[in-house]
């Protein structure tokens, strides 16, 4: 357990996870189902589904080398991180400083998704709506975007029970940030900054990854 939490995985895994998901399309939605719903299933649903990504995710990294040489998996996953450091820099420096244009946007689509519902999915029988609604859209709003890439590219690198634990933990402060503090706190992070930042994480990353020997 010890090794695990020690493994460069871990850090960089919760680091990354934190970074790409503070008031991204997911953290809004946990934060404006949170202020609907009971926050209980809202924060059940979502947990679940980041637990699952993210252990999809890790185990697509791990299993990554036996399809692909060591070496090749190591010069794509630097690659991998070098590509959503730069295109994080340039979609933070070049985009307007429009904090509240995902929350917003993610709303209007969350309205719209009621009015056009008309019957209940058949899985509703068996859970809860709330909790079916909050796994469904955090599920398939992780599903291919840049955390999920970063994890697989991460656990192909790294300590895969490390990268899992670390990702875990960080969509599990995000989630609970996201539920708790609902929506003020959403509308407040700076959404450039934190894209920013997590710029500079991922060229770290890559520098690293292109120093280490493959």
């Amino acid at each position: 357990m010890l090794s695990i939490l020690t493994s460069q995985g871990f850090p960089k895994s919760i680091a990354m996870t934190i970074l790409s998901e503070l008031g991204d399309r997911t953290f809004c939605v946990a934060a404006i189902l949170a202020m609907r719903y009971p926050r209980k299933s809202v924060l059940l649903g979502c947990l679940v589904s980041v637990i699952a990504t993210t252990i999809i995710s890790a185990l697509l990294g791990w299993a990554a080398p036996t399809l692909l040489s060591e070496k090749w998996t190591h010069h794509i996953t630097t690659l991998l991180f070098f590509g959503f450091g730069l295109r994080s820099l340039w979609e933070g420096f070049t985009e307007d400083d429009d904090d509240n244009e995902e929350l917003e946007e993610v709303e209007k689509e969350l309205e719209d998704e009621n009015l056009k519902k008309q019957h209940k999915p058949f899985l509703t029988r068996f859970v809860s709506p709330v909790f079916l609604k909050a796994f469904s859209l955090t599920f398939f709003g992780e599903w291919g975007d840049k955390s999920q890439l970063a994890t697989i590219g991460l656990a192909a690198d790294e300590d895969v029970f490390g990268v899992i634990m670390g990702g875990v933990l960080g969509q599990a402060i995000c989630t609970v940030a996201a539920v708790l503090g609902g929506k003020s706190l959403a509308s407040r992070i700076s959404e450039r900054l934190v894209t920013i930042l997590g710029g500079f994480l991922f060229l770290a990353f890559g520098v690293q990854s292109l120093l280490s020997p493959s």
